[in-house]
């Protein structure tokens, strides 16, 4: 293949992406649903126009490292302090029940299997993929009504903020597991590592980065290396600790979200993801996704498994939120708050497919997730809010 030919791709996915993706919000559905149902009607399974490369491959991975930092760069440390245990408990409740429940689900379809095995390892999977939260729908919902800096509204963001967190270790647990040879205290101890690695250097490359903003505020240099930053911890998380390499970028968010310029970063990493890397990223998931595999057992799997994720988050929260003594309907409200799902579950989907822990056709039932738990939230919400109005 000619070196010119990505240009023609990359091209196509572009103006595809561009195009479903402006149809899928006049649908009132998340903008990256029709990103990648453009990959899908592009790729192998429909047209043929764009084949999955290398080249394209490498894009993708490039677009997650920084859809991860970006999603780092926008954690409200100061919020997330203040709301403590209340939401740590909620978030905690939000990652475990799903885990738990799309394990369950998992070998209820395909066999129970012993712990330790790649079956069972498969089956968590498909749980850790439940666990992953994305509140940009319930934010739009609440502000629309005005509700967003309520007691609730503040909950379900700090929660969410800390659910990521959470799903993130489980994610990069589950994926040290994969290797036959590793053993689960070499995986607890490297993500341990990992993380005692990511505080201390964090603390230094924070000042660092604080102090250089200070000398040189609002100017170029600071996304560069910011970014710069983020490859590198991508890359020591992923080369010295086997760790994921999102993991490494939303960490290095989280390092440079407290710096007087973090919105800055933020908002350059957004043109790179918007203009390129995004759309590359959600359109590689259409074209790596095998719809030609999707019979009836995996059409009444992916239903119970939409069923059970919305659910399992709903009970999750729910429960623990009125165990911290939130009324009846806020801690409904909380509930149907937390189980939107949209980029972390595709990004945790997308791993799972690099290290074989997933089929292609499962990307089915987390496409079909999104685009009802992005339709179906709201409108609870709305219902939740008219019936039980939040006092000022």
């Amino acid at each position: 293949m000619h070196a010119y030919t990505v240009f023609k791709d990359v091209a196509i996915i572009l103006v595809m992406a561009k195009i479903f993706g402006l149809l899928a919000r006049k649908c009132k559905a998340p903008q990256v649903v029709g990103e990648i149902i453009a990959g899908l009607v592009i790729g192998p399974c429909l047209l043929g126009w764009v084949a999955q490369t290398e080249f394209i491959s490498c894009m993708a991975e490039i677009g997650v490292v920084i859809l991860m930092f970006g999603a780092g760069l926008e954690t409200n440390m100061k919020k997330l302090i203040k709301t403590g245990p209340k939401a740590l408990a909620i978030a905690c409740a939000g990652v475990f029940v799903p885990l738990a429940g799309g394990t369950l689900l998992y070998m209820i379809f395909y066999g129970a299997a012993s712990i330790g095995s790649a079956e069972f390892l498969k089956a968590v999977f498909m749980g850790t993929i439940m666990t992953a939260t994305s509140v940009s729908i319930t934010v739009q919902a609440l502000k629309e009504m005005g509700y967003l800096t309520g007691t609730v509204g503040t909950t379900i963001l700090s929660a969410a903020i800390i659910d990521d967190i959470i799903g993130i270790i489980v994610l990069t647990f589950v994926i040290g597991m994969k290797s036959e040879n590793t053993e689960p205290i070499a995986v607890i101890l490297s993500t341990i590592a990992f993380f005692c690695f990511a505080i201390v250097g964090g603390i230094i490359m924070h000042y660092v980065f604080k102090k250089f903003d200070n000398k040189h505020p609002h100017t170029r240099r600071i996304p560069i290396l910011g970014l710069a930053f983020c490859l590198a911890l991508s890359y020591i998380a992923e080369k010295y600790f086997g760790i994921a390499d999102i993991t490494g970028a939303y960490v290095a968010g989280i390092i440079l979200c407290s710096i007087r310029d973090s919105d800055y970063i933020a908002e350059k990493m957004d043109i790179n993801s918007y203009m390129i890397f995004g759309p590359l990223f959600f359109a590689s998931i259409g074209l790596k996704t095998n719809i030609s595999g999707v019979n009836m057992a995996i059409l009444g799997f992916s239903v119970c498994f939409v069923i059970v994720a919305l659910i399992t988050k709903i009970i999750g929260c729910g429960l623990v939120s009125r165990l911290c003594r939130f009324k009846m309907s806020d801690s409904a409200k909380i509930g149907v708050g937390m189980m939107t799902r949209g980029e972390v579950a595709l990004i945790v989907a997308q791993k799972g497919l690099s290290a074989g822990m997933m089929d292609p056709v499962y990307f089915t039932s987390v496409i079909l997730l999104i685009i009802v738990s992005s339709i179906a939230t709201p409108i609870f919400l709305k219902l939740l809010y008219s019936k039980f109005p939040e006092k000022a």
